[in-house]
């Protein structure tokens, strides 16, 4: 079992093998060295209009004065953020869009290479697609919205520092510490009392989603059966259960905005004692001073774009790890043979319904079963007991985690069939692919063994009656 923080370092590595780190690192440099030019420039501007109007007040220190260096200024610094904002979004947004790229081609071939996941997966469709849009998108917060705003933030506490140590270097290093025990401080916290909702908030979405699919994908069944209220009402309170969790997570990401204004205020304030107490004791001018308030009012900005990542933290955490999990080879139980006599012999045997141990996954066990040979057994439960996921350790498509297992060779067919759209005729077909066709006879026959021969020869067509999508 991994220590929390190495299974940490080891996820990471997963994200960080798939695209190129200079990528990485380029995009956070550059996001950094956007927010230090749009600080300089505000800075720059401050103290420009301030030492301007200075100037004129007093007409000797006004034909002394260069406007043109402080104007050549701040046109380069406009213009180069504006190419570093521009340089940033292509590099990070390729580095991201590239990484979630290559993780759908690792995951689509670790699918196809393994049976039994592809076979796991099918028989889940809505896990699949899970897998395949949401928990592949949030991952775009991990670098996106975590690393890059850190070191854009890093950088803003940094160039505060600086200029407030020019002044003062007490102040300087009292500012950039407050800003980086308050801004990344609120964050931590914030994704540390999110990590729960955030992550219940995702598994109930997407149980509203899986429900939502097998009302559409299932609608004649469940109405046939009479459960088609039941499934609705089923849905109404998982959208419930989502709407409460939306609460909670809202509620805790509002109180980090507060969190971050009431920072930025009370650093706009402290700037502003501290700057008029150095113009009193006429240690700076007045368009230093100037400078300075504007400073210290655009460093809580990089810290606030903190909120968002820090908030989906939880959701990212569970993307990355269920990511993770499919993209690791699974082992296959290797069975031994039983006792003479016997067909099936399961002594504490622990499975985890879905194939692996995971975030979301529950075990199922301890087994104790014996079944002789030539025996008969109804396996009987609610539906999602674990019957399925029963069978399939005894037929070797699901590892055992703990106990013994022990069965003969043994055909596993699944309660899935696959239908195409296409007729009856060339449905029947393709158990002869590579083969000379079935004749009619045949076809009638085997029809005849799967009790459907009368409801096909009720139809118009017959065989050539055209099935819809999935056989309807």
């Amino acid at each position: 079992m991994l220590k929390p923080w190495k299974e940490r370092f080891r996820l990471l590595s997963i994200m960080d093998g798939l695209v190129p780190r200079r990528l990485w690192l380029g995009g956070a440099l550059l996001a950094c060295l956007t927010v230090l030019m749009g600080m300089a420039l505000l800075g720059l501007s401050g103290w420009f209009i301030a030492a301007t109007a200075l100037a004129g007040l007093l007409p000797a220190v006004a034909q002394m004065f260069d406007v043109f260096m402080p104007s050549a200024g701040i046109r380069l610094l406009a213009v180069g953020r504006t190419g570093a904002r521009y340089a940033e979004r292509l590099v990070t947004h390729d580095a991201t869009l590239a990484a979630l790229a290559s993780l759908r081609v690792k995951l689509f071939s670790h699918w196809a290479g393994s049976s039994r996941t592809a076979r796991a997966l099918l028989l889940r469709p809505a896990s699949l697609l899970q897998r395949l849009t949401a928990d592949v998108d949030a991952l775009d917060s991990l670098y996106l919205r975590l690393l890059v705003p850190a070191m854009a933030a890093m950088g803003a506490a940094l160039m505060l520092g600086l200029a407030m140590g020019l002044m003062r270097w007490w102040l300087g290093v009292a500012a950039a510490l407050w800003l980086l025990v308050a801004g990344w401080g609120i964050a931590l916290w914030l994704g540390r009392s999110t990590i729960g909702p955030a992550v219940r908030r995702a598994l109930r979405i997407e149980r509203l989603r899986a429900q939502s699919v097998d009302l559409v994908a299932g609608q004649t069944e469940l109405l046939m059966a009479g459960r088609l209220p039941v499934q609705m009402r089923a849905i109404a309170r998982s959208d419930a259960r989502a709407a409460q969790s939306d609460e909670a997570f809202f509620r805790a990401e509002a109180r980090a905005a507060a969190a971050y204004g009431m920072a930025g205020t009370m650093t706009l304030a402290a700037a502003l004692l501290a700057l008029g107490w150095l113009v009193q004791e006429e240690n700076i001018g007045a368009a230093v001073a100037a400078m300075g308030l504007l400073l210290a009012l655009s460093a809580m900005e990089p810290f606030a774009a903190l909120r968002r990542g820090a908030a989906e933290a939880g959701r990212t955490w569970l993307a990355l790890r269920r990511t993770a999990a499919c993209s690791q080879p699974a082992p296959r139980s290797a069975l031994r043979k039983p006792r003479i006599g016997h067909a099936v012999q399961l002594s504490h045997a622990v499975l985890a319904a879905g194939g692996a141990p995971g975030w979301n996954s529950r075990l199922l066990g301890p087994f104790d079963l014996e079944i002789r040979a030539g025996e008969r057994v109804a396996l009987m439960g609610a539906s999602g007991a674990g019957k399925s996921s029963l069978l399939q350790l005894i037929a070797g498509e699901l590892p055992v985690l703990s106990g013994e297992v022990a069965a003969l060779r043994c055909s596993w067919l699944t309660q899935r069939t696959e239908l195409f759209q296409d007729t009856v005729r060339g449905n029947l077909q393709l158990a002869r692919a590579g083969q000379a066709p079935a004749s009619d006879d045949e076809l009638w026959s085997a029809l005849e063994a799967a009790g459907l021969a009368a409801d096909i020869r009720a139809l118009p067509r017959g065989l050539e009656t055209a099935l819809g999508e999935g056989g309807q």
